[in-house]
């Protein structure tokens, strides 16, 4: 079968250690798990990390890459997969404070390959009215957004959101689920290009990196660290809430602790999302019919989103359709 899979990590030319195979060895049934041939599997960040060796010893590798994906299963059952390996009791609960959790491609193989076993608990039935294309998108960027929205910072209807970065997955998404929430959406993007599409995701009012917004919001959503923390602070209204799930330009900004704590902020982290989570973003899509924007690739086409994804050419998710 085909896979790709992280064979060596290199901080400074990660694509070295991707490779694709055609001949793979196929996944043996086990108890308490399923295969499921996969359909379609979109790409992270995440994986660019794994090729760079962050986060990902290297006792782990070779290891099938992906962390999302959407199938079928040898009985016919049509799922897409929820992305977090855990145990909720170990997290209090909560599956995504287990200190030992983990996504897919992490300690098991991940979804860039044509047959893949996962455990039967991360398995949900993908809905009738959902593409393969559009639920494979969901799981870290979606599923990350909604937690980061709903869990973590209480969007309600009536808020005003400001949304950092406004092309990557987790920020396109936020956009389009706080709108569809009744939020109002402001946005922000280094390039006119990025900020149309925020606007075509939902986004009210968009704005050039740093600028001074209308007034003043309820919450920030950010996902880009050091490059905007400092304009993040300022846009936030006295009592307001950050809510980070990434630092990806740096993660030592200014603390700015005297206008935290005269402002009464709250600094909320979020990773990942719950089963239950996800489970209630897929019936939020289903009712409000909203979906990521998606542009797919072929298999052979991944080491060419892998660098799309380096050089930030990408707008919502790129996904690789095991069918073309």
């Amino acid at each position: 079968m085909r896979a790709a899979l992280v064979v060596s990590q290199n901080a400074h030319e990660p694509l070295e250690g991707l490779k694709l195979e055609l001949d793979h060895p196929e996944p043996q049934p086990a108890d308490g798990h399923t295969i499921v041939q996969i359909k379609a599997a979109s790409l992270n960040p995440h994986d660019l990390w794994t090729l760079r060796g962050v986060g990902h010893p290297a006792e782990r590798v070779p290891m099938i890459l992906g962390c999302d994906g959407a199938g079928v299963t040898d009985d016919g059952r049509e799922v897409v997969l929820h992305p977090v390996i855990g145990d909720a009791v170990r997290g209090g609960g909560d599956v995504t404070l287990d200190p030992g959790r983990a996504l897919l491609s992490e300690t098991v193989d991940g979804t860039l390959a044509d047959r893949i076993l996962v455990p039967d608990e991360l398995l949900l039935d993908k809905p009738e009215s959902m593409s393969f294309t559009d639920a494979a998108s969901l799981g870290i960027a979606w599923g990350t957004a909604y937690r980061m929205l709903f869990t973590r910072a209480g969007v309600r209807p009536g808020d005003t959101v400001l949304v950092q970065g406004a092309s990557g997955g987790v920020s396109s998404a936020a956009i389009a689920l706080a709108r569809a929430a009744g939020a109002t959406v402001f946005a922000t993007s280094r390039t006119e290009e990025k900020r149309q599409f925020a606007l075509q995701q939902g986004a009210h009012e968009v704005f050039e990196n740093g600028a001074r917004l209308p007034r003043k919001v309820d919450v920030v959503v950010e996902t880009i660290g050091e490059a905007t923390w400092g304009h993040s602070l300022r846009s936030v209204r006295p009592g307001g809430t950050v809510v980070l799930c990434g630092a990806t330009t740096g993660a030592m900004p200014p603390a700015e602790l005297n206008r935290v704590f005269y402002q009464q902020l709250s600094i909320i982290g979020s990773t990942a999302c719950t089963r239950d989570e996800f489970a209630r973003l897929l019936e939020f899509l289903e009712r409000t019919g909203i979906r990521p924007s998606t542009e797919t690739l072929s298999f052979e086409d991944i080491p060419v989103g892998m660098q799309r994804l380096i050089d930030g050419d990408i707008l919502g998710k790129l996904v690789v359709d095991f069918d073309a």
